[in-house]
C-alpha cells in the first residue's frame, strides 16, 4: 500500500482555515479574468489546498496504471467484456452483466451498492436480409435499426437514392410512393449525420415510402454496418429502417446515376416489447457534506452486435472503478461520490431518465455529474458544460495533471448522453475527452471489440477518471452553477 497519502486530519484543519478566511470571499476577482480561461483569478489560499492534495492524485495515478489497475483492473474489463459481450436493453444477457458488477463490486470491499428499477425496451433483432434483384442479383449487407419495425414478410420495390432530406422533399409524392429510399449521406459530424439514421424513417413514410435504407453512420468502413436508434412520429406511418455498408451505399448511388431501375428485397423479422431492468449505483459516502454529491457515470447497455467494450464497456469500467480504487487507498472525499452504471442508454437515455424523475427532490444536491460515453483511448482532459465560474473551477483542477498532458479542456453547452439531460436542468458536468477520432469507426458495430482498445490508453482513462473524480468531489468550495 503507498504511503504517501495526505492525513486527512490535516486536510480537514487547513479546510477550517480556508473557510474562515474566505468565507466572504468571491473566488473569482472580476468579470475580466473570468472571462480568461487561463487566468482565473483564484486566490493563493485555494491553490495551496489543491497543491496539498497533489501527493493524492500521484497515488491514484500511480496505483492504476501501474499497480491495482494494471494487475487486477485491466483483467475485470476484459474478462466482462469476454463473458457477456453484447448488452441490448431488457435481454437477460443485460440483467445478468448488472447482478455480475454488483456481485464484483462486493468483492472488491464495496457494499454501498444497490440497484434501481428502470422500465425499459427489449427490441430484438430476427432475421434480416436485402437483396438486390435488378440490375443483376447481389446479396447485400443488413443491419437494422434499433427500435424499428418489422417488414411483416417481404418487401420488394424500387430504391430511390437521396443524399439529404432537402432533395427528399424535392421529389413529388407520386414519385417517392410505394419506393424505397436510400439516404447515401456522407459523414460530416456525428452531431450532423445522425438525423438521418433518427429521423430518415419519419421523413421517408411522409412521402409514401415503404422502407428506408441508411448508409451507415460513420468515416469509415472495411464492410461493416452500424446500427442505432430511430424515432418514430404519432401519426405518422411506422415503416422498416435499417443500415446499409459505405460501399453498398456507393454502388447503388452509382448505378442510380446511371439512370438504371434498382429493385431490392427487404426482410425483416424484429419484435419490441417493454421489460424491466435496473440502474446500478455505487456511493463514497463525503466525509464532510454526505448530502452533497458528485456523479460519474457510465452506461453497461449495448447494442446487440460486436461486444460493447467501447460503448460503453471502457467508459462503464473506468467509472466503476472510481468507488473501488478510492476504497482500496481508503480516500474519502468530503462530498459524496456516486458512481452509477446507467441500464438503457442506447434506446433513449431510459436509466437516466428514470434516474432523474425519481430523484428529483434531490438535483439540488448534485454539485457536479461526470460521463464517460466516447471511448476511452488515449486520454486529454475534459469537456465541460456550466458557466464560466465552472469551467474557470475545472480548468484550475486540470492543471494538476499537466506531468501526463492531461490538463486540455474543451467548453461545450452540453456533453455526455445520459448526463445531458441533468445539464439542461442546470447541473454542470463534464465528459472525458479523449483522442477518439477513431471511435465512429467501430461504434455500434461489430468491430466494436476488446480489439480495438489499447490496454495503456484505457489504465490511463481510469487513472485520470478516478482522481479528477476524487479532486471534484473533495473540492473546499461551492461549485456554482452561476
Amino acid at each position: 500500500m503507498p504511503s504517501i497519502i495526505v492525513d486527512q486530519a490535516r486536510l480537514i484543519l487547513f479546510l477550517n482555515m480556508f473557510l474562515l478566511i474566505e468565507a466572504q470571499k468571491q473566488y473569482f476577482l472580476d468579470d475580466r479574468v473570468r472571462n480568461d480561461q487561463h487566468n482565473c483569478g483564484y486566490n493563493h489560499t485555494l491553490r495551496g489546498y489543491l497543491s496539498l492534495l497533489k501527493p493524492n492524485v500521484l497515488d491514484i495515478m500511480h496505483e492504476v496504471r501501474s499497480g491495482l489497475g494494471s494487475r487486477d483492473y485491466y483483467e475485470m474489463y476484459s474478462t466482462f467484456i469476454d463473458k457477456f459481450g453484447p448488452r441490448p436493453s431488457g435481454s437477460e444477457t443485460l440483467e445478468k452483466a448488472i447482478d455480475y458488477m454488483k456481485d464484483l463490486t462486493n468483492k472488491n470491499g464495496v457494499y454501498d451498492v444497490h440497484t434501481e428499477d428502470v422500465m425499459v425496451p427489449e427490441w430484438k433483432r430476427g432475421l434480416e436480409s436485402l437483396k438486390m434483384l435488378r440490375p443483376r442479383l447481389k446479396q447485400l449487407s443488413i443491419l437494422g435499426i434499433g427500435l424499428s419495425v418489422p417488414t411483416d414478410g417481404k418487401i420488394t420495390a424500387e430504391v430511390i437514392v437521396v443524399s439529404s432530406f432537402e432533395e427528399l422533399e424535392s421529389i413529388d409524392n407520386a414519385i417517392i410512393k410505394g419506393k424505397i429510399i436510400l439516404f447515401n449521406t456522407n459523414f460530416t459530424t456525428y452531431e450532423n449525420t445522425i438525423q438521418y439514421r433518427r429521423n430518415s424513417a419519419v421523413k421517408a413514410a411522409r412521402k409514401g415510402a415503404v422502407a428506408v435504407l441508411v448508409r451507415s453512420i460513420t468515416p469509415i468502413s472495411l464492410y461493416t454496418t452500424h446500427t442505432g436508434d430511430l424515432v418514430y412520429e404519432p401519426h405518422v406511418k411506422k415503416i422498416p429502417a435499417a443500415a446499409i455498408t459505405i460501399e453498398d451505399a456507393d454502388f447503388l448511388q452509382r448505378i442510380h446515376n446511371r439512370g438504371e431501375v434498382i429493385v431490392i428485397e427487404i426482410q425483416m423479422s424484429n419484435e419490441l416489447k417493454a421489460n424491466i431492468s435496473r440502474n446500478l449505483i455505487i456511493d463514497v459516502k463525503g466525509y464532510d457534506i454526505p448530502n452533497k454529491m458528485v456523479i460519474v457515470s457510465g452506461h453497461i447497455d449495448s447494442w446487440d452486435v460486436g461486444q460493447g467494450a467501447i460503448d460503453d464497456g471502457g467508459g462503464m469500467m473506468i467509472s466503476w472503478f472510481v468507488p473501488v480504487v478510492l476504497n482500496y487507498l481508503k480516500l474519502k472525499p468530503r462530498r459524496t461520490l456516486r458512481a452509477i452504471l446507467w441500464t438503457s442508454e442506447e434506446v433513449g437515455l431510459n436509466g437516466a431518465k428514470a434516474y432523474l424523475e425519481r430523484h428529483s427532490d434531490e438535483l439540488d444536491n448534485i454539485d457536479f455529474i461526470m460521463e464517460s460515453d466516447e471511448g476511452t483511448f488515449k486520454p486529454l482532459g475534459l469537456e465541460v458544460a456550466g458557466s464560466k465560474n465552472v469551467t474557470c473551477l475545472i480548468n484550475e483542477i486540470l492543471q494538476l495533471f499537466k506531468p501526463w498532458d492531461l490538463n486540455r479542456l474543451k467548453v461545450a453547452n452540453s456533453t455526455g448522453s445520459d448526463i445531458s439531460i441533468f445539464i439542461d436542468k442546470g447541473i454542470p458536468g463534464a465528459s472525458l475527452l479523449n483522442k477518439d477520432d477513431r471511435y465512429f469507426w467501430y461504434h455500434h458495430s461489430n468491430a466494436d471489440t476488446l480489439t480495438a482498445q489499447n490496454k495503456s490508453d484505457v489504465l490511463d482513462c481510469a487513472a485520470f477518471w478516478a482522481a479528477i473524480s476524487y479532486l471534484i468531489a473533495e473540492l473546499p468550495v461551492d461549485i456554482r452553477r452561476s
